[in-house]
């Protein structure tokens, strides 16, 4: 194929002419240089440009929705030249390469082929992108750069950031074990990959879900896990699904603070609240794309639900109707997370973080300074600080009682992840230091003082993109999860790495049980892992 601009430009310059721009068309011709071009313009018809651009764009829509068993996926949602197209039932522009490096990574152990790819052409274009960067239609380098120097610190005197050297030390990887395969119990079930995982608050359950349409709770034994058997899962359809049905990706789950009720959000726009034994209790259908976060309030009165729709919705969990929904962003809403009983916060795409109050009409306020896309948010555990992190390769730590940004910690790449420690004086652990988490895209975790506003240490053992961190109950450890496959836990007190388990794939999220015994991991490869922590 061979297309010459001379080509271009004269189908530029017959739809101008045959429009009726008359004047512009013969600038456009004589400028162009179009009366010196070989072509014969008794051979194209009337109104090509416009043919030429209808199939291409006919094209990209067969393209977008075909599945890898060549079958079309279909879609209600509109193409168009110029604005992006949101698919309600794939996402399509933002998983294709992870379900491709998932499927190229573990051909030995899943034979099925991955549902969230757009089909080889679109696969083998997006091999590079991030599963976890949800519908964003970019790439995320996942190259071995030369990273920025430890840490640009924030002066906490002002909103600008400083240049001056700082104190940060990167951690030793002296002290670092492998844990054996004995302390590690594989949970297989899963035929897709795994996105998400969860314990209960209050008993050993585990929950989990992924791009196979289920989510799935599984009864976690007590004690080793080399003498551990747990039973089979309970599984949580989210479709009439049958082996090679079109799939719907369990996008996010999460348990109330009693463990009686687990919510889960999936790719077809359903919010589904399931009970312990596995029975559905409610479908919440308000929404009309794609939902990326749960969150109830600690109450467990209400469900929180932000979708690719733009909105967040408050549920009433009792009687199953929507409480309210909110209306203020004007892009995809990516992250929620509740302040109190009654507020909460929302970030987006489109750059901003908004606080919003049941029974308000308007936020209570927001917070504005990020240049690009929103990936989380997380309220401290007193609700006067929000940490948000973004495309722009910044955590913000904002005061919700100024309305500022008190602090501006900086990475080389996008920040997916940020968390805080179980500490403060409202928590179990009311003496120690107030801790931030975030991970990278540029492989490292850094922990920040909040108080003094600059990085303790950079965590830098990590070879692929860090999607997930997660704080031990008591604070004094970090699990830490990469697309390298590689699980780390570190020392907060120190930096030190203590443990490491490489799987078979890589790690979409960790998280630690109410105990602090035991981490969970979910993988590319379908798989989730349930790991002991032994010191």
């Amino acid at each position: 194929m061979n297309i010459t601009s001379d080509e271009v430009n004269f189908l530029v310059y017959k739809y101008l002419l045959e429009s009726g721009f008359q004047h512009s068309a013969f600038s456009f011709y004589n400028e162009s240089f179009i009366s010196k071009s070989e072509i014969n313009a008794a051979n194209v018809p009337n109104g090509s440009l416009v043919s030429v651009l209808q199939k291409g764009l006919q094209y990209m829509e067969v393209e977008t929705h075909l599945q890898e068993d060549g079958t079309e996926v279909h879609c209600n949602e509109p193409f168009s030249l110029i604005t992006p197209h949101v698919c309600q039932i794939k996402k399509k522009s933002n998983t294709a390469s992870t379900a491709a490096s998932a499927a190229q990574s573990s051909n030995k152990e899943n034979t099925n082929t991955s549902s969230s790819s757009t089909g080889t052409a679109a696969a083998n274009k997006d091999k590079d992108k991030d599963k976890k960067d949800k519908y964003k239609d970019k790439d995320k380098d996942k190259d071995k750069d030369t990273r920025m120097s430890d840490v640009i610190p924030m002066d906490t005197s002002s909103n600008t950031t400083t240049t001056t050297t700082t104190t940060t030390s990167t951690a030793s990887n002296t002290n670092s074990s492998e844990i054996p395969e004995s302390q590690v119990q594989t949970l297989v079930g899963h035929r897709n990959e795994v996105y998400i995982c969860a314990w209960n608050p209050t008993c050993s359950l585990l929950a989990s879900g992924g791009g196979d349409s289920t989510a799935r709770i599984w009864k976690i034994p007590s004690g080793p896990c080399e003498s551990a058997q747990h039973s089979n899962p309970t599984i949580l359809y989210h479709d009439n699904a049958v082996i090679n049905e079109k799939n719907i990706d369990v996008t996010t789950l999460e348990w109330n603070s009693n463990g009686q009720l687990l919510a889960t959000g999936s790719y077809d726009g359903l919010a589904r609240v399931w009970t312990q034994n596995g029975d559905l209790l409610h479908m919440f259908n308000q929404h009309t794309a794609p939902i990326f976060s749960l969150k109830w309030n600690r109450k467990g009165n209400y469900l929180l639900s932000a979708s690719v729709d733009k909105t967040s919705i408050v549920w009433d969990v009792k009687t199953g109707t929507v409480k309210q929904q909110f209306e203020f962003h004007t892009a995809p809403t990516l992250d929620i997370d509740w302040r109190n009983n009654n507020q909460f916060a929302t970030c987006s795409t489109d750059k901003m973080i908004y606080v919003c109050e049941i029974g308000k009409n308007r936020p209570i306020q927001h917070f504005r300074g990020h240049s690009d896309e929103i990936n989380a948010i997380k309220w401290d555990p007193t609700g006067s600080l929000l940490a948000s992190c973004s495309d722009d390769s910044t955590a913000k730590i904002w005061s919700m009682k100024t309305g500022d940004c008190l602090h501006n910690f900086q990475h080389s790449k996008e920040i997916y992840t940020v968390k805080w420690s179980p500490t403060g004086p409202e928590t179990e652990n009311p003496n120690k230091k107030l801790i931030l988490a975030s991970g990278s895209f540029d492989s490292t975790i850094k922990l920040w003082d909040v108080d003094v506003g600059k990085c303790i240490y950079t965590l830098e053992k990590h070879q692929d993109p860090v999607y997930t961190v997660s704080f031990s109950p008591n604070g004094e450890y970090l699990a830490s999860g990469s697309y390298d496959k590689y699980l780390h836990i570190w020392s907060v007190k120190d930096g030190t790495l203590i443990k490491s388990y490489k799987g078979s794939g890589g790690i979409f999220e960790v998280c630690w049980n109410n105990t602090g015994d035991k981490i969970s991991a979910c993988f590319s490869n379908s798989t989730v892992c349930v790991i002991d922590f032994r010191l």
